[in-house]
């Protein structure tokens, strides 16, 4: 019997290192974007869970509006069906949305308290440190990447933001899982940001791969909230302010730029390049919206110096310096 396959689409062409990672970057300022918006509704609501599921859920809303309405979203979810069908598309391959649901719902629990500066440092650790083992065991849809010199240097420097903020006054008080959650999240996007690239490569489409993540995440969300409204309640009264349910529409934004770049950048660069646009949004977001916690000005700015060169570092062509051959003048 004849499995049916997907089409294989065509490979695109590269893009220059610098639109990559351009690229790459703005995925960074939407991500430290969406985690102040979800965390202000989580204190809101002063539930989590549900912020999350709004977020999650209005992102699906706007997918499927763009999956049906668009041809690239109606091939892509031909190509799903039929590779899933054919077992040319493995299940796993279909779990992205587990990372976004950890996302959004940690951006939800700890954003509101401990701020976008200390929850983006937690979650660099987590990137750079999964992006590196992701990298050399070749997970990403652009194969084994080598882990080189700059590229182990660039990775210890942005851990080097990460003990930066784990230091002086502004982590006094805050609960250990509030600190270890942005890790875990961190090394999560990790893992989506390869999965959806590989997605991507099968289905044809960013598109279609983004719908996969937001449908898983809504399902695991919705469950979340419900059993958490039982246990402790109905959230507190949904806000006016339009600006906090914009949350799932970045989200969208920034894992459909994530699967179209991955394959260009490598699982540990795109990493790196979206902890830049994190780190320096983070700051400015804290200054004109500031939490109940974090790091101080100083202390930030240090932080977005240090992976700004955590990205030099690892980005950069370093070129060999020839040896002289011994025995002549």
């Amino acid at each position: 019997m004849t499995s049916i396959t997907p089409h294989a689409p065509a490979s695109p062409r590269p893009l220059p290192a610098w639109l990559a990672l351009a690229g790459a970057v703005v995925v960074g300022v939407l991500t430290a974007l969406q985690a102040r918006v979800n965390g202000d509704l989580g204190v809101r609501l002063d539930d989590g869970f549900v912020a999350a599921v709004v977020s999650f859920g209005s992102g699906l809303a706007i997918l499927i509006v763009l999956s049906v309405a668009t041809r690239a979203g109606q091939r892509g979810f031909r190509a799903l069906v039929a590779g899933v069908r054919g077992r040319a598309i493995p299940w796993w391959m279909l779990a992205g949305g587990a990372a976004g649901a950890l996302t959004v719902a940690t951006q939800g629990l700890a954003v509101g308290l401990i701020g976008v500066s200390l929850f983006t440092v937690g979650m660099v650790a987590g990137q750079a440190l999964n992006g590196l083992v992701l990298d050399r065991i070749g997970y990403g849809p652009g194969g084994a990447v080598a882990v080189t010199v700059p590229r182990l240097i660039g990775g210890a420097l942005a851990l080097a933001a990460v003990a930066l903020a784990l230091t002086g006054e502004g982590v006094r008080g805050i609960p250990w899982w509030m600190l270890l959650l942005p890790f875990l999240t961190g090394a999560g996007i990790a893992w989506q940001q390869a999965t959806n690239g590989r997605l991507r490569a099968k289905v044809g489409t960013p598109l279609t791969a983004t719908l996969v993540n937001f449908v898983g995440g809504t399902a695991i969300l919705a469950v979340a909230a419900v059993v958490h409204v039982a246990a402790v309640g109905a959230p507190d009264p949904f806000p006016a302010d339009p600006l906090v349910y914009t949350g799932g529409a970045i989200g969208v934004v920034y894992i459909f730029l994530s699967a179209a770049l991955v394959q260009h950048t490598g699982v540990l660069l795109l990493g790196l390049g979206a902890v830049t646009g994190q780190l320096t949004t983070s700051l400015v977001l804290d200054l004109l919206w500031p939490s109940a916690a974090g790091p101080g000005l100083a202390q930030s700015a240090v932080m977005v110096a240090v992976a700004l060169l955590s990205v030099v570092v690892a980005t950069v062509p370093w070129k060999r310096v020839p040896r002289r051959r011994r025995g002549r003048a």
